[in-house]
């Protein structure tokens, strides 16, 4: 941590059902762990809940993080991530060079310096007498431009800084900023001029063909700025009451673990709590395991943990909506999965892995293999309309068919 590092920041919630959030407790840095601790008034309250369990039971004094945990992960979730701790880090500096580290800054300063409309239901503030949100306001236009320079190295002005403020509390490594439309709110992905191959197009290639197999993925679409394609996603930690947030844990919160410790997360130590912890376990498990196979079939090896979440509500999870479904470039024939899918440890890229590890999932071999082919099926018979939704080009297409999308490898062994 930097000595210009805030000590501690107060916590502010938004309940389940509210428009406006009320102050939960406070963060403070005792020696390299973050501490949390409930407010009495919060602890008075009535419609009180835990921020989430088991790490931050209701109850007075400081909570310690759990073990080999620097921080709770709820707390974690709630912070940027690569390119928002840029953004913040760009702020200060004034521009990024070859030097620059995001690890100059600790997670408190990336907490209170980053914008006030981030992923979930919390937010931090210096004072807990009022709530004043950190929020930037521009086109996107401006803030496809203020990226650009960004990651060029290059200045930013004091406007263009404040233009990608917004983004700033968005998880993730690449460039995003938020967006409103009327009634929709919205996280804008943005191209690079780095990017080896057409990513947001790929992803939105990815989005469609999940809806279309039958999974519960967030709804997206591709739209231009400035010649460079973006995808809309719409958020699906927000309501459709005007200033309602939902609580939000991802899968690496929900194990227990952190980003050093994210290859020891498994699909089949997430399967069973969700047999534990999950409201519809069953129905849970069937599309934990079709989100499984469906990464498989359109070469998204980027399933970590992060990219899996929840919604918690106080006493219960539930299943979040997919996202971050993107075809990942592959550099030889065997590719692996980010997590293991079967209690053998397998994460071999093969639909037979998941057709094995069949019962982890409450399924039955031939249930397990139905989906399969469902899956394949529809991705071959509806990747021209999926393609043309994307607006990929004819060459695009080519770079993902059969490389990415329905490679030969995933039906060895099956």
């Amino acid at each position: 941590m930097t000595t210009s590092e805030p000590d501690g920041v107060f916590v502010w919630v938004w309940l389940p059902g509210a428009v406006d959030p009320v102050v939960a407790g406070r963060i403070d840095a005792v020696g390299e762990a973050i501490m949390f601790n409930y407010g009495r008034s919060y602890l008075d309250r009535p419609d009180a809940i835990p921020l989430y369990l088991p790490e931050l039971p209701l109850r007075r004094g400081r909570i310690r993080p759990g073990d080999g945990l620097a921080v709770a992960g709820c707390i974690r979730d709630a912070g940027p991530d690569g390119w928002g701790q840029r953004v913040i880090l760009a702020r200060r500096a004034g521009q990024l060079d070859v030097t620059s580290d995001t690890g100059e800054l600790g997670l408190i300063t990336y907490l209170i310096e980053s914008g006030s409309d981030r992923v979930g239901a919390l937010d931090f503030q210096m004072d807990s007498d009022s709530y004043v949100p950190r929020l930037g306001s521009a086109s996107l236009a401006e803030m496809h431009t203020a990226a650009d320079k960004l990651q060029a190295g290059e200045e930013l002005s004091p406007d263009l800084s404040m233009a990608l403020l917004r983004g700033t509390s968005i998880g993730g490594a690449r460039p995003k900023v938020l967006l409103e439309d009327g009634d929709r709110q919205l996280i804008a992905k943005l191209s690079s001029a780095t990017d080896p191959y057409p990513v947001v197009k790929a992803e939105a290639v990815g989005m469609e063909l999940a809806r279309r197999v039958g999974l519960d993925a967030a709804r997206t679409e591709v739209t231009t700025c400035l010649g460079r394609d973006v995808l809309l996603v719409e958020r699906f930690d927000r309501t459709a009451v005007r200033g309602q947030r939902r609580l939000l844990v991802s899968a690496l919160t929900m194990l227990g673990l952190d980003e050093m410790m994210g290859r020891y997360a498994t699909y089949h130590d997430l399967a069973d709590l969700i047999r534990q912890r999950f409201t519809s376990p069953g129905e849970t498990l069937r599309e934990l395991f079709a989100r499984i196979v469906f990464n498989i079939c359109v070469g998204n090896t980027d399933d970590h943990a992060r990219n899996h979440a929840a919604f918690w509500d106080g006493h219960a999870l539930a299943l979040a909506p997919a996202y971050d479904l993107c075809p990942q470039l592959r550099s030889g024939t065997e590719v692996n999965q980010a997590m293991a899918i079967g209690r053998d440890g397998q994460r071999t890229s093969r639909l037979s892995v998941c057709r094995n590890a069949a019962e982890v999932y409450l399924l039955s071999r031939a249930e397990a293999e139905a989906i399969i082919d469902q899956q394949v099926t529809i991705i071959g018979d509806q990747w021209a309309d999926a393609a043309d939704a994307a607006r990929l080009t004819t060459q695009e297409r080519r770079q993902l068919w059969q490389r990415q999308i329905l490679n030969p490898f995933i039906h060895e062994e099956l």
